[in-house]
């Protein structure tokens, strides 16, 4: 059974919980980095098992929610209150042939837009921080709630690289 929009956040927002999230969304690029370093590109494109994603998917994944991350926190700061689409992740991952995307340029494109955000962040004042949009599945969120979601978003997709690049797999 599939997981609600509720759920979701709140298995979120349960990872990123006790972590500073500007130092873990700073961190993640280099970690990202180093758990694919001399892996052969096959290896990443090898999904562990049908129906879930392969460390490149994952990667491709991790780059362009940094986009949209980026234009969501933009959005609500030029226009607070406005409307956050959601997107089927799925969906993307077969629309933008995740699986025959570069796995290392997508590292790249995901360290450069990860700069942008964090230079966005660090940028705002306190009173930014509270504005929101209100997410189509999920109500309500403030760029302090997305950027704990993000952090929880990094740790959850980290844990599935060490996992399916695990030396017994």
């Amino acid at each position: 059974m599939p997981e609600t929009p509720q759920q979701y956040t709140q298995r979120m927002l349960a990872n990123a919980q006790g972590q500073d999230p500007i130092k873990v969304q700073s961190a993640t690029p280099k970690k990202l980095e180093r758990l694919v370093k001399g892996v052969a590109t096959a290896k990443l494109r090898k999904r562990p098992a049908p129906g879930k994603w392969s460390v490149a998917e994952i990667l491709a994944h991790l780059a362009d929610v940094e986009i949209v991350v980026g234009w969501r926190m933009r959005s609500i700061l030029g226009s607070p209150g406005i409307a956050i689409q959601a997107f089927d992740q799925d969906a993307w991952v077969t629309a933008g042939h995740y699986e025959k995307r570069d796995p290392r340029k997508a590292l790249a494109q995901q360290r450069v837009a990860r700069e942008a955000n964090l230079d966005l962040l660090k940028s705002l004042t306190p009173d930014q921080w509270k504005h929101f949009g209100m997410h189509s599945e999920r109500g309500q969120e403030s760029i302090e709630h997305i950027v704990r979601m993000i952090t929880g978003h990094d740790l959850n997709h980290m844990q599935q690289i060490e996992s399916i690049l695990k030396p017994n797999k």
